[in-house]
């Protein structure tokens, strides 16, 4: 068997993408897909993910964590799914397409930068060590001092299967301000099991809760990600946040085919 795939990355945050419109695609071989999301056995990437045809939208969004399981919202994945989208012709410069956490839209500049609208966050558990909120997949937010020398892969994982979060655990964000609206942000991913250079859902969980605890007055945040920066804004009215937007560059590698 042999696949097309292309490559895309989001802030050090990189995709395997696949066009599946003709469903050909084993989708339930767990195994193939931690494979080709090796990097040194298969493609590399932090996750997979298909393009498929939609009824309703442009598109369907169906995305696998690197250990090949299927998995929550995936922010930075869905932008770069919007250029994939595009380099394919499907859309030109918006789209709203489907993904596990409902509808999404989206825009995608000439050089390459991708405004996606992520799902409204109402509910936000604030303790005086963590904020815990969902947007679109489960995020721990803790500030610490030092960021730079942080054991992000030991901490992390310490978090995600403690007894805060049960089995289903949670991504696990650790944050340091750098300015009244900027941030510096590191995150352990579930599925991945380790440090990613850059989250999306991660990013906007942390733009949130700092905008919660009051650590900007903005509405408009920078996060300084491993990868890059991304920049998060949102409407904040009544508790409610609202007209959420994750903004990035959306990156084309490379293509080819893998027989396996």
């Amino acid at each position: 068997m042999e696949i097309n795939f292309y490559k895309y990355e989001g802030t050090g945050n990189d995709f395997v993408m696949i066009d599946n419109r003709q469903e050909t695609f084993p989708k339930n071989n767990i195994k193939l897909i931690a494979h080709l999301c090796d990097r040194r056995f298969g493609i590399g990437g932090d996750g997979l993910i298909l393009l498929e045809n939609d009824k309703n939208t442009d598109f369907k969004m169906v995305y696998y964590n690197s250990d090949g399981n299927p998995s929550s919202m995936c922010g930075n994945g869905g932008r770069c799914l919007v250029a994939f989208a595009k380099k394919l012709q499907i859309i030109q410069n918006e789209t709203t397409f489907i993904a596990t956490d409902g509808l999404h839209y989206a825009t995608i500049s000439d050089d390459g930068t991708v405004s996606l609208q992520m799902k409204d966050v109402n509910t936000i558990k604030v303790t005086p060590e963590y904020v815990f909120l969902d947007t679109g997949s489960p995020h721990h937010v803790q500030l610490v001092d030092d960021l730079k020398n942080l054991d992000i892969k030991e901490k992390g994982a310490a978090i995600r299967y403690g007894d805060l979060y049960g089995k289903a655990g949670s991504n696990v964000n650790f944050v340091k301000q750098k300015g009244t609206d900027s941030f510096a942000v590191r995150t352990y991913e579930r599925g991945v099991e380790d440090e990613t250079l850059s989250c999306g859902t991660g990013a906007t969980a942390v733009a949130i809760a700092m905008k919660v605890l009051g650590k900007t007055q903005s509405n408009s945040i920078h996060l300084n990600v491993e990868g890059g920066e991304l920049e998060v804004s949102f409407t904040f009215l009544d508790g409610r946040f609202t007209n959420v937007f994750l903004k990035g560059p959306a990156t084309f590698v490379f293509e080819g085919k893998i027989a396996v």
